[in-house]
């Protein structure tokens, strides 16, 4: 009989993000959002 075990180790770093990415996240965000709204529409429009 064989066992097998595994251990991750998972480190989690803070990200330092500029004004400009932020802003630019966001802007994707909003036009994905925006999307996917006008698809759900189209869809029950048809």
């Amino acid at each position: 009989m064989t066992l097998n075990i595994l251990f991750f180790s998972i480190t989690i770093k803070k990200r330092n993000v500029s004004f400009e990415e932020v802003t630019s996240q966001e802007l994707i965000e909003k036009l994905y959002e925006d999307s996917k709204d006008r698809q759900i529409s189209m869809y029950h429009y048809m």
